[in-house]
This record gives structure tokens, C-alpha cells and sequence, in this order.
């Protein structure tokens, strides 16, 4: 953790009183650990974006364009006039309050403007000063507000203090997705080249070599190549894992810190171990090696463009159809927005199990199956053995992760997983899990060294859920189904419940499976010893 973060008894007294400042003044305070690296020129101009000089948003200057401000307004016309859904969005909200506590970085931080509603009311107020009759004669009595530098700041502040997790629109009564709300004035904002450093480089990476991290494909193939090394030492089975092979069945897209980071690499043996298993014929791509889109936390445009690279390289294979990984936001994008920006997807088959025969008709226009459903399926036609005491060691609870569960509706299949691997499983608290789960508080491009306080305030929902299944019932693994989650609840659970791991689903289901021909289990894919198993000779 940063020096300048407070301990965790400081960062949980949060004052909810309100401020004495009326919410119509845009004056913000960049604090430390609350605000994210701004994009450097160069990574915009590769993604043909309008880049600001080298900045900081704790300038007292920004390097805006002379005509800024027509820039914005004439984005935000042409959005409203594309999207429907913006239009309605700035007109229907009644401002009744119902998602003011259900997000976690109000919770977390105490600041009003983290409330969704007034989140969205500061870009509304702009709409309503510029586009509604009674905004342009009354002005603020309105509601409306000018578009002014402060305007603008505080939009950046804040609309990039929002994960886009979507938990307030389960309650709203309204149905308003606060956030496409958030999509909408990030792209305002890079329309005049602010943008955020986490976002925008992945994106240039995604573009360059395939993948957020910039993996080149002989870094691609080794690391790859490695994992199987790795797994024949666990296993003692030598598992094929192709790699750009034309005329295969299925391209599996995986998010790349699968690949290359931890504790998502256990998960990645965990796929190789049980495509071995069933005699799955799959491949995967160098060009399409990444599930994840961050164009969901920049602009429409970006989720377009990153999406079809994984359908361009299924056509260039001649595959029949996509299985996807244990990613979140590639959740979102396939099941949202794929249709009306890139699909529908006809050159592709409905997907249909080689191993038990079914048609997993939710994907007849996607053409790509979640590898939880296509796990479950197996484990429920009984095509796959598991032995869940190799999971003893671990006493686990499931987070579902914001993009599969509220958008995908992913909730039975990741379960009936864990219960088929894990003798020990205990459900955090119901109003925070399925449909209300909370957030990691580091997603939509927010997961930064730098923006550390926030995260970990954004995070304290979750992490208290967390902690109460560890009292209670001594839950020392989070599983999930999301790369961000993985790469971010670990620093979150180390600062407000340490003793508790981060885990993927398939990283259990590779403990457990029993895999024909393999040497005696006595370590998990960690290499940690399985119960009973710590004073073998082996370990």
C-alpha cells in the first residue's frame, strides 16, 4: 500500500454529513490516492484520439482546446440524437433517492456527488441548461448549469469515480443505467483528449498486439507454453494446448492476465487441465489472446473496434463457434452490445457441446459460451470426475462479479461449479451477492498504485461481506469469474481482511478433477500441499 493511505480503522470512520456547499459548485479537491494518471499524448494519437499535451489533473491549467466547449455540446447533441437511451436517461430520473446508498463509493467515501443520482446530475444539469427550454429561460432554477473549466473538472473527478458496475440500476424504479451515464461523459471527455492512463494504454495495447498487456505473440506462446510445462509437473500429463490452429472446433478467448499474472495463472491450468481431459478440439489465437474490452470504459466507438477481433480471427480459423474465459467485462460487451455493434454473428454455429450435445441456444446470436456454463454442463451430465477433498484446504465463499452477474445473469452456473469442487462453501450476506452484489471498487479502468484510497474505500462493502463469512465460518478463498477482480481484490482483502485468498472457479475445478493417466495429487495447482498431504516426501 501507498505510504499516504490511511490505516483501515482512519479510512472506516466516514463522515456522512452533508457538505455546507451548495451541489451546483463544481469546485473538487485532487487529493492523493483519489484520482487517476492522465493518458500520455502518444497512446491517444495511436487510437486516432484528440490527445492533450503531457498533464496532471492537479494542474491549475488544462491544456484545453480553444473551442472546448463547442466540442462538448456538439458530442453531447449528436449522442443524444444517436442514443435514445441518453435522451431518456437526462429526462426520466425523479431524483427519489433509491440509489443514493446501493453504491459502494457513497458508502465508502461519504461524498454526496458519489451518489448516483447526483453523479448523473452533474452531467444532466449541463443537458438541461443547453438543451431543455426550461433549462436555457431559468437556468439554475432548472437546475441547469453552465459548462464551465470547474464543470469539466468536476466531471473527471467523478465520472471517473464510478466502475460502471450497474448495482444502482437494480434498484432504480426508473430502470436508468447510471452507467451509461458515466460512458457518456467519459466519451465528452475524450473528445477534447482527457483521458485516463489505465484506460487508454490498454486500449493502444489491444490494437498493437491483441491484448491489454501488450504481449507479443512469441511472449503469448511461451507463456502458454509454460503452463503446460508447469501443469506436467503437478500432474504428471503433458496436455496439448494449440495455438492458431485453422479448422478447430472452438477459439477459446481468455482474458490475458490468465496468462501472465497471478492468481489468475492457477486458473489458466485449471482450463488446460480440463480441455485435456474431455479431448476438447479448441485453439487459441494470438490475435484475439484477450476477452477483456476496455472500450466499455471509454467510448461506444472502442467497444466496437476491440470486439471484433475476436470474430475476425474466428472467421480467419474457420472455428464453429467461441468459448470465453472467466472474464467480466467481456460479459457485458457480448451479451449487451454485441448484437447492434458488431453482430449478429452468422458465419459461426449455435453453440453446441462436443462432449454432452447441448445447445446453449442463450448464444444463438453471440455464438460464444461462458466457460462456466460449458464447466457446469459437463459436471451436470456427469462427463467430468472431481474429487472436492482436494479443496479441503480451502474454505470458500463466491463474489459475483458486477459484468456476468448483472448483465449476463451468470449466477446458478459459477455456484453449481464451486459445490461440485468444494466441500466448503458459504454465501456472503444475500443483499450482497447475485443481482446486489457489490463492487471490487477498482473496475472500469480504476484499479491504479495511485488511485489506491479510493479503491479501497469503493471496496469496503465488499470486503465487509467478505469479513463476516471469515468470522463466521473462517472463509479463507474469494472465488470469482473476473480478471479485474482478481487482480484487485487481493491488495483490498490484504488491507481490510487479511487471511483470505483470491481465487478463480476453474482454479478449484483443476484441483478437483481427476484426470486419467495423472501421478498421485499431492500439492494444488499453487503447489500447495493438499490436506493430510503436508508431510509427504513430495512437498
Amino acid at each position: 500500500m501507498a505510504e499516504e493511505t490511511p490505516k483501515p480503522e482512519e479510512l472506516a470512520r466516514v463522515d456522512l454529513k452533508p457538505p455546507k456547499s451548495d451541489w451546483m459548485d463544481p469546485t473538487v479537491e485532487f487529493r492523493k490516492g483519489t484520482w487517476n494518471y492522465t493518458a500520455v499524448p502518444d497512446t491517444q494519437k495511436y487510437l486516432d484520439l484528440p490527445a492533450a499535451p503531457k498533464w496532471a489533473p492537479t494542474d491549475d491549467d488544462w491544456p484545453l482546446p480553444e473551442n472546448w466547449q463547442e466540442i462538448i455540446l456538439t458530442g453531447m447533441k449528436e449522442r443524444l440524437d444517436k442514443y435514445r437511451s441518453f435522451r431518456i436517461f437526462m429526462d426520466i430520473c425523479v431524483r427519489c433517492g433509491a440509489c443514493a446508498d446501493k453504491c459502494h463509493f457513497f458508502i465508502g467515501s461519504g461524498d454526496p456527488k458519489n451518489m448516483p443520482v447526483l453523479r448523473a446530475e452533474l452531467l444532466r444539469s449541463v443537458y438541461r441548461h443547453d438543451f431543455t427550454t426550461a433549462g436555457k429561460i431559468l437556468g439554475k432554477l432548472a437546475g441547469g448549469r453552465k459548462l464551465t473549466v470547474g464543470v469539466l473538472k468536476e466531471w473527471f473527478y467523478y465520472f471517473f469515480q464510478c466502475t460502471e458496475c450497474r448495482r444502482c440500476s437494480v434498484f432504480c424504479p426508473y430502470g436508468i443505467d447510471t452507467a451509461e451515464i458515466t460512458m457518456f461523459a467519459r466519451e465528452l471527455l475524450s473528445l477534447i483528449g482527457l483521458g485516463i492512463e489505465w484506460i487508454c494504454t490498454p486500449l493502444s495495447n489491444c490494437f498493437r498486439t491483441g491484448n491489454h498487456l501488450g504481449i507479443q505473440p512469441h511472449g503469448f506462446k511461451d507463456s502458454i507454453e509454460f503452463a503446460v510445462d508447469e501443469l506436467e509437473e503437478i500432474t504428471g500429463i503433458r496436455v496439448d494446448a494449440p495455438i492458431n490452429k485453422k479448422g478447430a472446433e472452438i477459439l477459446f478467448v481468455a482474458p490475458s492476465a490468465d496468462y501472465f499474472a497471478s492468481p489468475h495463472y492457477y486458473t489458466l491450468l485449471g482450463y488446460l487441465a480440463l480441455f485435456h481431459e474431455i479431448g476438447l478440439d479448441y485453439t487459441w489465437s494470438t490475435y484475439a489472446s484477450e476477452g477483456g474490452n476496455f472500450g466499455l470504459f471509454h467510448s461506444h466507438e472502442m467497444i466496437k473496434r476491440l470486439n471484433a477481433k475476436i470474430y475476425a480471427e474466428a472467421k480467419r480459423l474457420g472455428v464453429k463457434w467461441i468459448l470465453g474465459g472467466e472474464c467480466g467485462h467481456m460479459w457485458r460487451v457480448m451479451h449487451q452490445y454485441m448484437d447492434t455493434m458488431n453482430g449478429p454473428a452468422d458465419f459461426l454455429e449455435v453453440p453446441k457441446s462436443p462432449i454432452t450435445g447441448t445447445v446453449f441456444e442463450n448464444a444463438a446470436s453471440t455464438k460464444m459460451t461462458h466457460i462456466c456454463e460449458f464447466t457446469a454442463d459437463l459436471l451436470k451430465n456427469e462427463k467430468i470426475k472431481l474429487d472436492p477433498s482436494r479443496n479441503d484446504h480451502w474454505i470458500s465463499t463466491f463474489h459475483d462479479s458486477c459484468n456476468p452477474s448483472r448483465a449476463l445473469g451468470l449466477l446458478e452456473e459459477p455456484r453449481y461449479c464451486i459445490k461440485r469442487a468444494c466441500n466448503n462453501f458459504y454465501e456472503m450476506p444475500e443483499n450482497t451477492i447475485r443481482e446486489q452484489t457489490f463492487c471490487c471498487g477498482s473496475g472500469a479502468g480504476l484499479g491504479t498504485d495511485e488511485n489506491m484510497e479510493m479503491r479501497l474505500r469503493g471496496g469496503l462493502p465488499r470486503a465487509n461481506a467478505v469479513k463476516y463469512v471469515h468470522e463466521k465460518h473462517d472463509v479463507n478463498v474469494l472465488l470469482c469469474i473476473c480478471a479485474i477482480d482478481k487482480a484487485t481484490l487481493p491488495p483490498l482483502l490484504e488491507y481490510w481482511v487479511p487471511g483470505v485468498e483470491v481465487a478463480g472457479v476453474h482454479e478449484m475445478v483443476g484441483n478437483a478433477l481427476i484426470m486419467e493417466g495423472a501421478t498421485k495429487r499431492t500439492t494444488d495447482l499453487r503447489g500447495q500441499p493438499l490436506k493430510g498431504m503436508e508431510d509427504t516426501e513430495d512437498v
